[in-house]
């Protein structure tokens, strides 16, 4: 089949620069990649694992509330608030 691509810069110079270091040609070259990225995006999604985040005690909280944000930066800073 023929047609007509218009291939943004970035992709034609890494087609470029792998055409050089395997001597293939420009042809041989963009239907390989086409097939390795069709054959990929085909594939289905991977599933992963969720991630697990072992809780750790930290003791009491020397704060009374955190929403008030005036005293917990007075008791950590050691003022005497009031």
């Amino acid at each position: 089949m023929r047609t007509t691509l218009t291939i943004d810069d970035d992709v034609a110079a890494a087609l470029e620069q792998i055409r050089k270091t395997r001597k293939f040609s420009y042809k041989a070259l963009v239907n390989e990649a086409l097939r390795q990225g069709l054959k990929e995006m085909t594939r289905p999604p991977r599933s992963l694992k969720p991630y697990k985040t072992k809780s750790v005690s930290l003791g009491r909280c020397y704060v009374g509330s955190l929403d008030d944000i005036s005293e917990a930066l007075a008791i950590a800073e050691g003022e005497d608030f009031r």
